[in-house]
């Protein structure tokens, strides 16, 4: 059996990495880099590395021979080769090459999302679908990683500001999405169509509560309206593509995009997420 993983230089693919390396035989992982500098990194772990980019169709097929089973991290929005057409190549890629089974790290709800942001996971969805090779979808909910700069600075006694109002997010570490996904990929989890991965729904107060108490930390928790909130980021030196950015996930939040109560999660992992304190502490010590 041979597995591939994308992504494996990022957080996610890292954690992902580690949790294979802990299932399976060494020979039977191969990882993906677009280039040989970063291939060169994967290397030194002592696994197989093939050099492929999803905006380079040619180099998938070739990278993708001989795969039985493959984790299809979605990759960022934002290049030359749009995030729509780099997932077409994967998808057409692994039907080319025989692979039997593809888990994709997707977005929360599928296609009754509404968020900007998921777009490009439904027509990822639909690819794969149609392909006929047997999937899973990982439909992430939010990584606390994500919201590193509001909880390093509360942490530090700075105001914790937030303009989602009362909405509500599955937040979860992102080493427990990879340790999801892998046990997916390796058969060890079921294998259903759709797994919607979410950790308990709490509001942006709730969240800040459990930093108080994993930091020590005494901080002001502040609601803003959307222009007060992008005028706060803008003095905060964050850079005007990311302030869009943000303010888009606080009105997802807002709208209940990431309000989704599930028990998948635990059910995947076989054990129950983190509490939320402590994956706060976690957080905090990295």
């Amino acid at each position: 059996m041979k597995y591939l993983l994308t992504g494996a230089t990022g957080e996610l693919g890292t954690h992902a990495l580690h949790y294979l390396k802990e299932q399976v035989e060494l020979n039977e992982i191969v990882v993906l880099a677009r280039t040989e500098e970063k291939a060169a990194m994967l290397r030194e772990h002592g696994v197989e590395v093939r050099i492929g980019d999803f905006g380079d169709y040619a180099s998938l097929i070739e990278a993708f021979n001989g795969i039985d089973r493959l984790l299809f991290v979605s990759s960022q929005p934002g290049a030359v080769v749009s995030r729509g057409e780099q997932h077409k190549n994967v998808v057409n890629a692994a039907k080319k090459t025989g692979i039997s089974f593809i888990a994709y790290t997707s977005f929360p709800k599928g296609a009754e999302s509404k968020s900007p942001l998921a777009q490009d996971h439904i027509l990822t969805e639909q690819l794969i679908s149609k392909s006929n090779i047997s999937h899973t979808f990982l439909r992430n909910n939010w990584y606390i990683e994500n919201e590193k700069d509001t909880l390093n600075a509360a942490a530090a006694g700075h105001p914790f500001t937030y303009s989602a109002g009362e909405g509500k997010t599955g937040w979860a570490l992102k080493r427990e999405y990879a340790e999801a996904a892998i046990n997916v990929l390796t058969g060890q989890a079921a294998t259903p169509e759709v797994l919607e991965l979410s950790g308990n729904p709490i509001t942006y107060v709730e969240l800040a509560e459990a930093l108080k108490i994993a930091s020590g930390s005494a901080f002001k928790v502040v609601k803003m309206n959307d222009s007060d909130y992008q005028t706060a980021l803008t003095n905060n030196g964050v850079p005007e593509a990311v302030v869009g950015f943000i303010l888009m996930i606080q009105n997802d939040i807002r709208n209940g995009e990431l309000d989704v109560m599930s028990d998948d999660f635990e059910q995947t992992l076989g054990k129950p997420l983190t509490p939320l304190v402590d994956a706060l502490k976690e957080f905090l010590q990295k």
